[in-house]
């Protein structure tokens, strides 16, 4: 492991990286503080490359999304969960989480004081954090199909979110999970939906999910809220709009606010 460290003028001129390096360092006999110059710059250069490509980002998987012009409303969860226990109090007090990533969801809401929270992942976990298999094995994350009945009694939260999930589900599914999340819900349901234009990862898509998202409309939303009974929660929706003008969050998926009964 006593390997003589590398001669840098040597490595450049040689590798061909920075050929005018090489063609430099012949003419440093006579001006050997220039050669001295551009390596250093080079040096610089090189440093900068290397730490922005690797500690110098948050994730792969956010910078996948980014590139692609991605939006995750479960990383919308996670902003927006001051702004949620000012409008819903003491409902924050034990939350369940439904949609893609949901342990990065619990782990937000685990760390907020007062709060218990659990999730489920509607789709396979693949290569998940070791954070992610300690939230699985003692029961808090769930992997459960949600176009079937949720694997909870009735009122078991007193409040549900759910992100992401419901774009990916056709009308047929959602007559089915819509009212099966609001009666695990004993007070309110927060629906975190894509705003439509907006785009995912489609290769990401259609391995994980079979289907691409479709993002619907605030109207047909709130007309489809109606169909099935469920009503708007009109305290919530003021309080929560309130704590965003003066918190200056503006959210970048629709959030809905329901009440979980009648």
């Amino acid at each position: 492991m006593s390997r003589r460290p590398g001669n840098p003028a040597r490595r450049f001129a040689d590798g061909g990286s920075l050929p005018f390096v090489g063609s430099m360092h012949s003419k440093s006999r006579s001006s050997p503080l220039l050669s001295i110059g551009l390596l250093v710059v080079g040096a610089i250069l090189l440093i900068g490359y290397f730490y922005s490509g690797s500690g110098g980002r948050t994730s792969d998987r956010e910078a996948l999304g980014n590139a692609e012009g991605g939006v995750s409303c479960t990383s919308e969860v996670q902003r927006a969960i001051p702004i949620l226990k000012k409008a819903y109090g003491d409902s924050m007090r034990k939350v369940l989480h439904v949609g893609p990533d949901t342990c990065l969801a619990v782990s937000s809401l685990l760390k907020e004081e007062d709060t218990e929270a659990w999730g489920v992942e509607p789709y396979d976990l693949d290569d998940v954090s070791a954070n992610c298999k300690s939230l699985v094995r003692k029961g808090l994350v769930r992997v459960a199909d949600i176009k079937f009945p949720l694997p909870y009694r009735a009122k078991s939260f007193s409040l549900v979110v759910v992100s992401d999930a419901l774009d990916y589900l056709s009308p047929k599914y959602l007559n089915k999970t819509l009212p099966e999340l609001a009666r695990v819900s004993a007070d309110d349901l927060v629906i975190f939906s894509g705003h439509p234009g907006q785009q995912r990862v489609k290769v990401a898509e259609m391995s994980k999910f079979g289907r691409p998202a479709k993002f619907r409309s605030s109207s047909w939303w709130t007309r489809y809220f109606v169909q099935i009974g469920l009503q708007v929660n009109e305290p919530a929706l003021k309080k929560f709009e309130q704590a965003s003008l003066k918190k200056s969050y503006k959210p970048a998926c629709q959030v809905f606010h329901l009440q979980s009964h009648d």
